[in-house]
């Protein structure tokens, strides 16, 4: 018996189909697609949650000294002059961070490796690139599934049948999570 479905594609398009819905499922927290995939995609993000959940409290926090620009009520950055050239204002300010253990950081790297980059465009700015933000979904991972799930053991994902598919007959699914 093989150890994967093929789902009718070449490896791939198989693995970047998997992984767009993988990011699609933890991005928005349900999908509507066929049985086969679903239960495919159930599987991957069945372990990136319990690698999330295993690894969520794995972290130092450090504190770091950065160099912010200093800006004006505009928003602009303040220019002062030093010998004769005109140059940025710094301010230093102390901020906590959180330092990964390498145990972390690597469930990191195997999470990013399944992950698609996510960009979120408001409504209002449809089209433009100014307001657009990067959407961390490793982070949400470890902060908020993490916490959400700790106490449970498997099972974070739902498929729920709701028919056959009008044009071929395929039997359509919300898979969400739990």
């Amino acid at each position: 018996m093989a150890k994967y479905r093929k789902l009718g594609r070449t490896s791939d398009q198989r693995k970047a189909l998997l992984r767009s819905q993988v990011t699609a499922l933890l991005q928005h927290g349900k999908i509507v697609t066929t049985e086969a995939r679903a239960k495919e995609v159930q599987k991957i993000v069945e372990g990136l949650i319990a690698l999330g959940v295993k690894e969520k409290d794995n972290f130092d926090l450090v504190k770091v000294t950065a160099k912010v620009p200093v800006k004006d009520k505009d928003g602009k950055r303040v220019k002062e002059v030093v010998d004769g050239k005109k140059v940025t204002k710094f301010d230093s300010v102390e901020k906590e961070i959180k330092k990964d253990q390498p145990s972390r950081l690597h469930a990191r790297h195997q999470m990013m490796k399944v992950l698609y980059p996510v960009t979120e465009v408001p409504t209002a700015a449809a089209g433009r690139k100014k307001g657009t933000k990067e959407v961390d979904l490793v982070a949400k991972l470890f902060d908020e599934y993490g916490t959400k799930y700790a106490s449970r053991k498997g099972g974070y994902t739902r498929i729920v049948k709701i028919g056959q598919r009008k044009g071929d007959g395929a039997m359509e699914v919300v898979l969400e999570l739990v």
